[in-house]
């Protein structure tokens, strides 16, 4: 079974933050998959399913982002999930808004969610993919700006996005990282041959 993990703020006064663009993409692709979550006996709402006779757990944590990591946790502990297995859908403020990238491991890159996981897993070889919310904010105000809204505009873009993360999802789902980072491969490969040819070069 494999795991994808989306980061976010409960409650429905976040819903629609750009911290949450995380539990957004799941939401999005559980409702493609006809999905729906449910409260576990640990720190995270999930849903199970399958695709192509491939098992998978959806998990959104009800710690808050700064401890993501508590969650994951005791998500892979009770499902016996190796970390590689374990793919994080994170905002990410160094990425332009509605941009996504795929990463193997890494460091936490500032984001106090991913920060935790590392911390609570001991390990930074879960591969995450980080959607980017931008960085239009002033100096001391990037707390502010996480915990703002999308508005209705921008989340038009954004549920664009979540159909090309969705099939990122899906192969992760059916074939793991190296499915999934082809598929992601693929896609950027479309997304820029769309724009030169929108450029009309």
């Amino acid at each position: 079974m494999r795991a994808i993990v989306g980061i976010g703020n409960p409650g429905k006064k976040y819903q629609f933050n750009r911290h949450n663009v995380g539990f957004l993409a799941l939401d999005h692709f559980a409702e493609k998959h006809n999905l729906k979550f449910i409260p576990s006996k640990y720190d995270f709402y999930f849903s199970e399913g399958e695709v192509e006779e491939a098992p998978f757990i959806l998990a959104k944590p009800t710690t808050y982002v700064n401890n993501s990591g508590i969650a994951v946790r005791d998500l892979i502990s009770f499902y016996n999930i190796p970390v590689q297995d374990v793919l994080v859908v994170v905002d990410d403020i160094n990425l332009n808004e509605f941009d996504f990238r795929l990463k193997k491991s890494g460091s936490d890159g500032g984001h106090n969610g991913l920060a935790s996981i590392i911390y609570q897993l001991n390990s930074d070889a879960f591969p995450r993919l980080k959607i980017g919310i931008g960085s239009d904010f002033e100096k001391g105000n990037l707390a502010d700006y996480v915990l703002s809204d999308f508005n209705e505009a921008e989340l038009k873009k954004l549920f664009e996005t979540f159909e090309y993360t969705s099939a990122i999802i899906r192969a992760f789902v059916v074939g793991g990282y190296n499915s999934c980072l082809s598929e992601y491969s693929k896609i950027k490969n479309q997304l820029k041959n769309n724009l030169k040819d929108s450029n009309g070069s």
